[in-house]
């Protein structure tokens, strides 16, 4: 196959044939409730996934850092399992599982055995429909998200991308960092974290993905009878949430060039400025334009600024991309007496790749590693998993593996020169952690 499988939510049943042999099929209930499964020939195991889109750009001022909040609560027991209970169902079987909170959504998820799919589809239903946020668990829990929190504050380079987001988004909730502030989890009360529970954790807004070796009709099977056991009404009428829209989001960022005081032995920098959104057509050549510039020991960046002149020990380049909003960039990290010049090859670098975009040969590189990788993504049934839920929660369409690799190769240099100079033509905002000296300020003055 070698075009996208669309995903409309008014389609109540979907079944397609994928790459490599695989079934996809996708079943929207009455309720709103939707499962995607891909059914991978050969697979032993299955990962599974239950995606609220619902993260910290959708709080208000007074729930902000509730959906992390839940994230770790949901784990500490239903009237039917203790939190020890959650732990033993999946460590008796060998399986994996966790949770995470983004700005756009939250995920629970496991990785199991084939045959112990039907029981990570009970446990997480059990959770996503009855947890009891347990008022004495719930303060247990409000320290572990302090500490989280702190341990982050530890780490200069967890400092410095969440200060980039706030400084970048300025003040629009994507800038605010994902776990809340210690202000905001202190002020934080069981019953308003309740209510932002009962209000957002329903049928229309859930999507369960399931990859690897598993049965559609018995998944569904399993999945209805542990929401309605929950007290989930499977039987009331509802659609699904509409996919977030993708109207450019307003923003101003605070300052240009913003300085984080801090005693280390190396400078982090990150040097940012407007991307794609994650529905943008674009998505195939600013990959590529990444992989090129930044995205591994071959790419420009790498070989310039490393392998050449000894300046860092990591650089990279990064897209991040929301609903509404993208942001693009370079990070780096160097010794304070070496972060003028790498700056400056850095700026060089980029100006570069949009003067003179990129060779034949760097795209065909660019194009093979994106298949192999791809490819090789593909073993892993989280990957697929994930991919799954992307696909219905953000894109509306389905891209296989062929499809993706007919799309790298319909790329053109054109295509990736025109994305590196509106990247370049934008204006940088610059955040750094750790001594800067007078000349590399200078330099990002300049840039």
């Amino acid at each position: 196959m070698t075009s996208p499988i669309p995903l409309p939510l008014d389609l109540p049943s979907l079944e397609e044939e994928v790459a490599g042999g695989a079934t996809l099929r996708r079943t929207i209930l009455p309720s709103g409730v939707r499962l995607i499964t891909e059914d991978v020939p050969g697979a032993a195991s299955a990962a599974i996934g239950f995606f609220v889109p619902l993260g910290s750009r959708d709080e208000t001022d007074r729930e902000y850092g509730s959906s992390h909040f839940l994230e770790h609560l949901l784990f500490k027991g239903t009237p039917n399992r203790s939190a020890r209970d959650v732990a033993l169902d999946f460590e008796r079987v060998g399986g994996d599982f966790n949770a995470a909170t983004s700005r756009e959504q939250t995920v629970y998820h496991a990785r199991v055995r084939d045959q112990d799919l039907g029981m990570a589809i009970d446990v997480l239903s059990d959770m996503i429909t009855s947890s009891l946020l347990d008022p004495a668990e719930f303060e247990l829990e409000r320290g572990v998200i302090l500490e989280e929190i702190a341990m982050a504050e530890d780490d200069p380079r967890d400092v410095l991308w969440d200060r980039f987001y706030s400084n970048f988004f300025g003040d629009h909730p994507l800038g605010r960092p994902i776990a809340g502030t210690p202000e905001s989890i202190l002020a934080s009360t069981r019953e308003e974290v309740w209510d932002f529970y009962q209000r957002y954790y329903r049928p229309e807004r859930l999507v369960v993905s399931i990859a690897g070796r598993v049965d559609h009709d018995e998944a569904l099977r399993r999945l209805e009878q542990g929401l309605e056991k929950g007290g989930w009404n499977l039987g009331r009428a509802a659609q699904p949430i509409q996919r977030r829209g993708d109207a450019p989001a307003v923003y101003q960022r605070r300052e240009r060039i913003q300085v984080i005081p801090r005693e280390l032995e190396q400078t982090h920098i990150i040097l940012g400025t407007r991307g794609i959104t994650a529905v943008d057509d674009r998505r195939t050549p600013y990959g590529l334009l990444h992989h090129i510039l930044g995205g591994g020991m071959s790419s420009r960046l790498f070989q310039e600024v490393r392998e050449k002149r000894g300046l860092v020990y990591s650089v990279f380049s990064f897209g991040a991309s929301h609903a509404d909003a993208g942001v693009t960039g370079v990070s780096a990290s160097f010794l304070p007496n070496k972060a003028a010049e790498a700056i400056r090859v850095i700026g060089g670098e980029l100006e570069k790749i949009a003067a003179s975009g990129v060779t034949e040969e760097e795209l065909a590189d660019a194009q093979g590693a994106g298949a192999g990788g791809g490819a090789l993504a593909l073993e892993s049934m989280n990957s697929r998993m994930h991919r799954l839920s992307r696909s219905e929660l953000v894109l509306g369409e389905f891209i296989d593996l062929d499809t993706a690799i007919a799309r790298m190769n319909a790329t053109t240099r054109e295509e990736i020169q025109e994305l590196a100079q509106e990247i370049v033509a934008g204006d940088l905002t610059a955040e750094t952690i750790g001594p800067l000296t007078d000349e590399a300020q200078l330099e990002l003055e300049a840039l």
